[in-house]
């Protein structure tokens, strides 16, 4: 919201001695956020000047220039830069102007050398030009900043006869040193969408007393109500007041006043005309949007209903919209002629032969108002108060605020009576006990202040022992409960009042064990050459068809959410890989070839049977019970681990050639992460969407699957627009955690000498072997490793089987082993092959 300071003070008396900084901290303190300060457009000489001659000089581009000798005051006619022959120079500045609706003995506006003008961003300075040494510039409205008129509406500024003297201040005269605040308005504080919410705002900070531009007489009761236009409301759940005032007589051509569209340029609008400007002020000066109808195009009564199937209108921007059952509408006899609180209709527009007009302001529901602009995406002035909420006091005093001040400058009359139907709503009394602010505040706040600041902000108060009872004003939607009235005081004490203590930490704690192990998979992930992505925890059937993930799955059985951000993710996400995924195709996508990423965060998944989670109250702490019954009712959402890599896993460069990320990279990512939690993991080849068949691999933890990576499938590559052989994973990191020993391995070693020995077994090419390696681990006590060193296919092993050869590490804590033991224990690792299916190659 900009605020002109002018205006401000116009309505409130503050003081000169009150700078606009001091106004902007005192504001801000009341909520009312300072985004910004304009400043004045225009610094330096800026001065009237009469012109004293202007010859035209045609040019060899085809223009002409007039030069013209301008007097701008006998203090400042000395040219700035000394011209030769001044003795033979008429008084006054030499000045070349391009424009030519001026003449010898008009005023003019001129800004002589040094003056800075914002609209044009510099500085003016004498300069040769046509031949000529311009000394100083005569100015537009538009290099002014001011809103253009007939008398500029072809170039320069021309001021009238008589108001002015050459030298004088052209700053002042023209008001253009004037400040706006621009203030961040909350959304439940739709007043201070008004200058008249503001200065009520300023006159409680300052204590002063408010002009309350709404201060007319009540007409809502009498002989004369439902005399003007007449209305038919037949939504009143849409519509609660509605009322119509005529204008008659007025004059269209009649010009805005200068100090009004000036007003508006201030407040970030442009004048448009007089009936338009005029309902723009008054919507900026009181908050209620108003609406002019011509009343020569309206046909039979205004009616306030809803649409109905396949209505179309064209809004005053020109654009056919089809309506919606759901937006309310303001109707004649010859259909919708305005979207209600958004947009009137181009049929019944003002224009330059309006002479009778018929004025609406009326309250409407702000919900019906948002859904309306929101269905359309039509935003205006009028939609953004409207869908916030608006006094419902103000439609009788708005319309004949607007009619006022159209006949004291369009002329015409205003027609007798007030058309009003239905009244504006009753405000529930909210109560408080009169020590609540100081316990919720830690501030010292008597029963006088509270009730003071209460009667300031509008309430009417009445104290009853210990409980103070307030009933809000029409204008304070947001004011419903008592801790609402502890702002509303602590506005007015000063939150800078509030003592800073900060809570005393407990100590000896620090991170839990979880967290601890958390952070070292972060460290190892980053370690990997993984950058780690914070990704929104949300996604969609969409997100999942892109994964390829089958109907059937777990992984579709998704938490949904009660008022999801977007309707494309309406449920929280069951696997990281959405996210990682999406991430990845971004940093592909803005140039990035060799891309390596990770996230640690929580999936969510339904818990069967969970009970719907209770609302509890905000007044007191959930009970031991109360709790229990919230965490039964939460999702299942255990923590992942997930990566994804694109491009060369070694970069290219004076080392050698590079290569690409393989299944293999993102598998090892897996087992470096078990390895750093000292978590013993299996790894067995799977199909699972996402990965390619055949290039993936499940992670086992004693034989329960916790993970996957490996290759993406590549219709999940090319919905994902990455490049290909992309390669990514995922890992259950509660389960790895809690798997994890509370420290870490024991550290047996062992003097005594170590035993070598390599066995080639051959088995079926479908088992895994790592199936084989868990075997040949546990056959003996002895075995201290066991490592797959090569693995062969070819004519020396049957058709369908293969042979794996292992490298193995034997060793006694205590002794060195002898013949007969180390042969005893390779007969022990031949049997335990066999289990699996392995038999000794020969």
């Amino acid at each position: 919201m900009k605020v002109p300071v002018s205006w401000l003070r116009d309505l409130t008396g503050l003081p000169a001695d009150v700078t606009t900084e001091q106004l902007a901290d005192r504001l801000t303190a009341f909520d009312l956020k300072l985004e910004e300060i304009i400043g004045a457009g225009v610094s330096g000489p800026l001065v009237v000047g009469r012109v004293l001659s202007a010859d035209p000089e045609p040019q060899k581009n085809g223009k002409t220039i007039n030069w013209c000798r301008v007097d701008v005051g006998p203090e400042r006619n000395e040219p700035a830069v000394p011209v030769e022959g001044a003795e033979d120079v008429p008084p006054g500045r030499g000045v070349v102007c391009g424009a030519h609706n001026f003449g010898p003995g008009d005023l003019v506006v001129v800004s002589l050398p040094g003056t800075y003008l914002a609209a044009l961003g510099f500085e003016i300075t004498a300069r040769k030009t046509y031949g000529h040494v311009s000394d100083g510039m005569i100015c537009s409205t538009r290099e002014l900043s001011l809103p253009e008129d007939a008398s500029s509406e072809h170039g320069i500024l021309v001021l009238p006869a008589g108001s002015a003297e050459p030298g004088d201040d052209a700053i002042a005269l023209l008001d253009l040193g004037e400040e706006t605040l621009d203030l961040e308005v909350n959304p439940d504080r739709a007043y201070a969408l008004s200058l008249r919410g503001v200065a009520r705002d300023t006159a409680l900070a300052f204590g002063l007393d408010l002009v309350d531009p709404a201060d007319i007489a009540d007409e809502t009761e009498g002989p004369d109500v439902g005399t003007a236009y007449p209305v038919r409301v037949d939504d009143a759940d849409g519509c609660p007041v509605f009322t119509t005032r005529c204008v008659s007589g007025f004059d269209p051509t009649s010009p805005t006043p200068a100090w009004m569209a000036r007003r508006l340029e201030q407040a970030g609008m442009r004048s448009i005309s007089l009936a338009v400007d005029v309902s723009n002020y008054v919507m900026l000066e009181l908050g209620q949007p108003n609406h002019a109808y011509d009343r020569a195009k309206l046909r039979g009564d205004i009616v306030v209903r809803r649409a109905t199937g396949g209505e179309q209108i064209t809004t005053l921007d020109d654009v056919v919209r089809p309506l919606d059952p759901q937006d309310l509408l303001i109707c004649d006899d010859s259909g919708p002629i305005g979207i209600a609180g958004v947009m009137g209709g181009a049929s019944t527009e003002i224009d330059d032969a309006t002479t009778d007009i018929v004025i609406e302001a009326a309250h409407f529901d702000p919900t019906t108002i948002f859904r309306a602009g929101r269905r359309h995406r039509l935003s205006s002035e009028a939609g953004k108060r409207n869908e916030r909420g608006v006094d419902p006091q103000l439609p009788a005093r708005a319309s004949r605020r607007v009619a006022e001040l159209l006949v004291e400058h369009g002329g015409g009359t205003i027609e007798p009576g007030l058309t009003q139907v239905g009244t504006a709503p009753e405000r529930a009394p909210v109560s408080m006990p009169v020590d609540l602010p100081t316990r919720i505040t830690g501030v010292e706040v008597d029963v006088e202040t509270a009730v003071s600041a209460l009667r300031g902000n509008g309430c009417e108060v009445e104290l009853e022992g210990s409980t103070i009872t307030a009933t809000p004003p029409s204008w304070r939607f947001d004011v419903v409960e008592p801790y609402d009235l502890v702002e509303e005081v602590l506005r007015v004490v000063g939150y800078d009042q509030v003592p800073s203590i900060l809570p005393t930490a407990s100590g000896g704690r620090g991170l839990t064990r979880d967290q601890e192990l958390r952070r070292r998979v972060g460290h190892v992930l980053a370690g990997a050459g993984l950058v780690e992505v914070k990704t929104f925890p949300f996604a969609g059937p969409a997100d999942l068809d892109r994964l390829g993930i089958g109907a059937d799955d777990d992984r579709r059985r998704q938490v949904l959410l009660e008022n999801p951000l977007s309707a494309q993710e309406p449920g929280l996400t069951t696997t990281l890989l959405v996210g990682v995924l999406r991430a990845l195709s971004l940093n592909v996508g803005r140039g990035h070839e060799d891309v390596a990423i990770s996230e640690v965060g929580r999936v969510f998944s339904p818990r069967p049977d969970a009970p719907d989670a209770p609302i509890y109250g905000v007044d007191r702490r959930p009970t031991p019970q109360e709790l229990a019954a919230l965490d039964a009712a939460l999702p299942l959402q255990p923590f992942h681990a997930a990566w994804a890599l694109a491009g060369q896993r070694e970069r290219r460069g004076w080392a050698g050639p590079g290569r690409p990320a393989t299944w293999a990279d993102a598998i090892a990512v897996g087992r470096r992460l078990a390895e750093s939690l000292h978590v013993k993991l299996a790894v067995e080849p799977v199909r699972l969407a996402p990965f390619h068949p055949g290039r993936a691999a499940a992670f086992l933890l004693e034989g329960v699957v916790i993970g996957h990576a490996g290759e993406l499938h590549p219709d999940v590559v090319r919905a994902h627009t990455l490049p290909e052989r992309a390669v990514a994973g995922e890992l259950d990191l509660e389960a790895l955690i809690a798997a994890a020993p509370e420290v870490g391995p024991k550290p047996d070693f062992s003097a005594y000498p170590v035993v070598k020995e390599d066995l080639a077994l051959v088995v079926d090419a479908d088992v895994p072997s790592a199936r084989v390696q868990q075997a040949l681990e546990s056959a003996s006590e002895l075995v201290e490793s066991v490592r797959l060193f090569d693995v062969y296919t070819g004519d020396q092993v049957q058709q369908g089987r293969r042979s794996l050869a292992f490298a193995l590490r034997l060793r006694a804590p205590d002794r060195t082993l002898k013949d007969a033991e180390i042969a005893a224990a390779r007969e022990s690792l031949v049997t335990a092959a066999a289990g699996v299916g392995a038999t000794l190659r020969t």
